[in-house]
C-alpha cells in the first residue's frame, strides 16, 4: 500500500543531503553506465568479425601452394609446387560423403576485358559451380555457372557487380559478349559479395575453360572446401581439422614434399579462425562484464556507507520511534525503502543515458572489427533489477542494525 508519509520522509531525508545522496547515486548510475557501454562494445566487436567471416563460407578449407624450403628425397629446395585435376578429383571422391561444398580454382591474376569502348583489368578465375557458396556470393542478375558449363568448356562468364558498373553503365550485361584477352565470353550473370568492391572486380568462368583457352593444361592453383556439419561445433571443428591434416599429408607424399616443410603447401581453415576468434570476444566480454560489475558493486558499496551514516545519524530518532512502540520491520522498511529508492533511480538513469548513447552512435560507428555496438535490452534491464535487488541487500544490515537499537541506549545518542 502507497504511505505517503513514507515517501514524503524519504524525500526529506535526500533533500537534507543532497550533495552525498548525488554522489552515492552518481557511483551506482555510472556502474550500470559504464557496463553496458562495454556490453555494447563486446556486441559490437562480435559483429565487426563476423561481418569479416561472412566474406567467405564460415567453415571453408582453401588450400594453397607455395616453394619447397628443403630438400627431400634427392630433390633440391626451392621447388614450385603444382597442384592438377588429379589432386581434386581423389580428394573429391575420397571424402565425397563428408564434402558439402568443393571446386579447385585456376587463376589469371590479370585478364583484360573488353566491352565496346570500355576496358578493365580484372582478376579471372576457372572454377567449379560449388565456388558461389565458397565465396558466398549471391547473383542480382542472370545465374551461376553450371555443370553443363564445365562439361562443354562453354566460354560463358559470371562478373562482379562492380565489373557491370565499369563496363556497362547503365546496360543489362547478360547475353553481351566480352572479350578476355582478345577471346569472346558470353556474360551468363552478375554477383555481389559481402566483401565489398574489392570482391566484386573479379570475374568466373568454367574451369575446364580457363585451362583450355589460357593454356593452363591440368593445373589449379587452389582447392576450396566446406564439409557437412556435424550435430555439435566441437564435432564439425574436429572434423575440419582432421580434413585439412589428411589433406596436407596427401598433397605431400604425391608431390614428394618433406613431411616437416611448412612452406610448400599451405591450408586455411577459416573454422579455425573463426573458434579462435569467437574465444577472443568471449574473454573480452567476460572481462568486460568483470569490470562492470566490479564498478557497480563499488557503487552498492556505497550505497550501503551511505545507509550505515544515516542510521548513525537517526539513532535517536530510531529510539524514540522505537520507545513510542515501533516495531523493528517498520524501522527495517524505512531504512530499505530510501536505499531502493536511491539505487533504482540511479540504476534506471545510468541505463537510459547508455542506451541513449548506443543508440545514437551505434549506427554511425563503422570501423572494420567493430560494427553497430548494441546491449540486448532484456539483458540490460535484467541488469538493472539484480541492481536494486543489490541495493536492497545493502541496506538491510543498516536496517537490520537500526531495528536492534534498543531505545535507552538510542536516546543516549548525541
Amino acid at each position: 500500500m502507497f504511505d505517503l508519509e513514507r515517501w514524503q520522509e524519504i524525500l526529506e531525508t535526500i533533500s537534507k543531503n543532497k550533495l552525498r545522496t548525488f554522489l552515492t547515486g552518481l557511483s551506482v548510475a555510472s556502474g550500470i553506465f559504464i557496463l553496458v557501454i562495454l556490453l555494447g562494445f563486446g556486441q559490437g566487436m562480435q559483429n565487426g568479425i563476423s561481418a569479416q567471416f561472412q566474406r567467405d563460407a564460415s567453415s571453408r578449407i582453401s588450400v594453397y601452394t607455395g616453394v619447397t624450403s628443403k630438400g627431400y628425397k634427392g630433390l633440391n629446395p626451392g621447388r614450385y609446387i603444382e597442384m592438377t585435376n588429379e589432386d581434386y578429383n581423389y580428394l573429391i571422391k575420397k571424402y565425397e560423403d563428408d564434402l558439402e561444398f568443393k571446386s579447385s580454382v585456376y587463376r589469371i591474376w590479370s585478364g583484360t576485358l573488353n566491352f565496346g569502348n570500355e576496358s578493365g583489368s580484372y582478376r579471372v578465375e576457372g572454377v567449379y559451380p560449388d565456388y558461389q557458396f565458397l565465396e558466398n556470393e549471391d547473383m542480382v542478375a542472370g545465374r551461376y555457372i553450371n555443370y553443363d558449363d564445365q562439361e562443354k568448356k562453354s566460354k560463358v562468364l559470371v562478373i562482379g557487380n562492380k565489373v557491370k558498373l565499369d563496363l556497362f553503365n547503365n546496360q543489362d550485361p547478360i547475353g553481351q559478349q566480352v572479350q578476355i584477352n582478345g577471346i569472346n565470353f558470353k556474360v551468363v550473370g552478375v554477383y555481389t559479395d559481402p566483401g565489398g568492391e574489392r570482391e566484386e572486380t573479379r570475374v568466373f568462368v568454367p574451369l575446364s575453360t580457363s585451362q583450355r583457352v589460357f593454356g593452363g593444361a591440368d593445373k589449379v592453383g587452389n582447392l576450396g572446401f566446406t564439409l557437412k556439419p556435424k550435430e555439435t561445433f566441437q564435432k564439425t571443428l574436429e572434423q575440419s581439422v582432421r580434413f585439412s591434416s589428411e589433406i596436407e599429408s596427401f598433397l605431400k607424399e604425391r608431390h614428394l614434399i618433406a613431411p616437416n616443410d611448412t612452406s610448400a603447401i599451405g591450408i586455411n581453415n577459416t573454422l579455425e579462425g573463426t573458434k579462435r576468434f569467437y574465444d577472443l570476444i568471449g574473454m573480452i566480454k567476460t572481462f568486460f562484464w568483470v569490470v562492470g560489475i566490479c564498478t557497480i558493486i563499488a557503487g552498492v558499496v556505497g550505497v550501503s556507507n551511505i545507509m550505515l551514516i544515516i542510521v548513525k545519524e537517526r539513532t535517536k530518532e530510531i529510539g524514540i520511534r522505537k520507545a513510542l512502540g515501533a516495531q523493528p520491520l517498520s524501522i527495517i522498511t524505512m531504512i530499505l525503502h530510501e536505499s531502493i529508492f536511491v539505487t533504482a533511480i540511479a540504476g534506471f538513469t545510468g541505463l537510459i543515458l547508455s542506451m541513449a548513447l548506443l543508440e545514437v552512435v551505434g549506427p554511425n560507428l563503422d570501423m572494420d572489427f567493430i560494427k553497430n555496438p548494441s546491449v540486448n535490452f532484456k539483458v540490460a534491464i535484467t541488469t538493472v533489477f539484480i541492481l536494486i535487488l543489490a541495493g536492497a541487500l545493502a541496506g538491510f544490515v543498516p536496517a537490520w542494525r537500526a531495528a536492534r537499537i534498543k531505545p535507552i541506549t538510542a536516546l543516549r545518542e548525541e
